[in-house]
C-alpha cells in the first residue's frame, strides 16, 4: 500500500471513529462515513468490504492500542489492592477516550455473534497472572474467599454500566449537564476502588 492509500485509509478509519461513536453501529451510515472523510462511498468500500467490516477494525484499533497498558498493569508486581486501583483508573480513562469500546462488544452480544471472544483475544489480553494472584491472596489469608472471575467481572461492570448508560444517567440524575456528568465520572474512579476492596477486604477479627 503507497504511503497515499495509507493516509486515505487512516483518513476513513478517523471519520468512521466519529461517525460510530455519534450514532453508534445501526445508527452509522456510510455515506455519513464518507462526507466526514471527504471521500466518495466507493473509495471506503475499496478499502471495506461492510460497514461491518470498518466497525470491526475501528474497534480493534482502538482495544489493541490500549491492551498493552492494561496487560502491563495486571502482570506487574504491585500489590493487589493498589493493582486495582490502578487498573480501575486506567479502564476508566480508556473507555472515555475510546467510548465505542463498550457499545461495539453489546451490540456483537444483541446481534448473537460469538467472535466477539475471538477477536479480543487475538490483541493478547490474558487475565491469568492477576487470577493466580488474587488466588494467592485468598491462601495467605489477606483477602476474604472469593471467585477470582466474579471480582474481575464486577470491576469491569462497575466501570462499563456508566458509560453504556451515560444518556440516561446524565439525563435522571445530571439533567443533562455534561460538566456535572464529567465531575461524577472523576469521583466515580475512587468509588467503584472503594467498593471493590471493601468488598474483598478480611476484617481483623475482634478480641
Amino acid at each position: 500500500m503507497s504511503p497515499q492509500e495509507k493516509a486515505s485509509r487512516e483518513g476513513i478509519m478517523e471519520a468512521a471513529r466519529r461517525v460510530f461513536i455519534e450514532y453508534g453501529y445501526d445508527g452509522a451510515r456510510m455515506q455519513e462515513i464518507a462526507d466526514e472523510a471527504g471521500v466518495n462511498k466507493a473509495l471506503i468500500h475499496y478499502y471495506f468490504r461492510s460497514k461491518e467490516e470498518l466497525y470491526q477494525e475501528v474497534f480493534l484499533e482502538a482495544f489493541i492500542k490500549v491492551v498493552p497498558s492494561v496487560m502491563v498493569i495486571l502482570n506487574s508486581d504491585e500489590p493487589l489492592f493498589k493493582k486495582i486501583e490502578l487498573f480501575v483508573s486506567k479502564y476508566l480513562d480508556t473507555l472515555s477516550e475510546n467510548p465505542m469500546i463498550p457499545g461495539f462488544i453489546l451490540h456483537e452480544l444483541a446481534h448473537g455473534r460469538q467472535h466477539i471472544d475471538a477477536l479480543i483475544r487475538g490483541t493478547g489480553l490474558n487475565p491469568q497472572f492477576f487470577i493466580n494472584q488474587i488466588y494467592r491472596e485468598i491462601d495467605a489469608g489477606k483477602i476474604k474467599n472469593c471467585d477470582p472471575t466474579q471480582l474481575i467481572v464486577n470491576i469491569l461492570s462497575l466501570c462499563i454500566f456508566p458509560f453504556v448508560a451515560q444518556p440516561i444517567l446524565q439525563g435522571v440524575f445530571f439533567r443533562n449537564r455534561e460538566e456535572d456528568y464529567k465531575r461524577f465520572m472523576v469521583e466515580r474512579k475512587m468509588d467503584v476502588v472503594r467498593f471493590i476492596i471493601a468488598s474483598i477486604r478480611k476484617q481483623q477479627e475482634e478480641g
